[in-house]
């Protein structure tokens, strides 16, 4: 096998690994592939090429940027004198990932937190238990936020 055929069947797998990982996160195996094409490619690319490229409709494409710029992970780009556009990876798309990631363990935290201000005070077993998984979460987002620190730095 030449090495272009070598990166091609690596990037497709690549890209369909990604998508299996968005949707165990909760997003459409697709954005998680559109996403996928723009890291591997590392360069814009344009709707109609993605559409192409995933073998997808349009339709399926537009969804998929749509919640990738409303996350802040990609941006889109208009190239002068073409009418069609243009996606790249946003250039702090991994800090909005994190940031992303951090809201959701706060939103859990607050959650456990709610749970445990409806307890009465007989429930001190259950109480622990739910402070214990508090603290998981409070471990995560400070874990998070050193991420977020670091992804966020620019680079030199």
């Amino acid at each position: 096998m030449d090495t272009a055929n070598q990166i091609d069947q690596v990037r497709d797998d690549f890209i369909a690994r990604m998508g299996v990982i968005a949707m165990g996160e909760g997003l459409p195996r697709m954005s998680g592939q559109v996403f996928a094409m723009l890291v591997f490619e590392g360069e814009a690319i344009a709707f109609g090429a993605l559409s192409r490229r995933l073998s997808v409709s349009r339709a399926t494409i537009s969804t998929s940027i749509r919640l990738l710029e409303e996350r802040g992970l990609i941006r889109r780009i208009n190239k002068t004198g073409d009418r069609q556009d243009y996606f790249q990876l946003a250039d702090d798309a991994y800090a909005a990932m994190t940031k992303y990631a951090l809201a959701g363990t706060r939103h859990a935290k607050a959650e456990i937190n709610d749970t445990i201000s409806k307890l009465p005070e007989e429930a001190e077993g259950v109480r622990q238990r739910l402070d214990s998984f508090a603290e998981f979460y409070d471990t995560i987002s400070t874990a998070l936020d050193d991420v977020a620190a670091r992804v966020s730095k620019p680079k030199i």
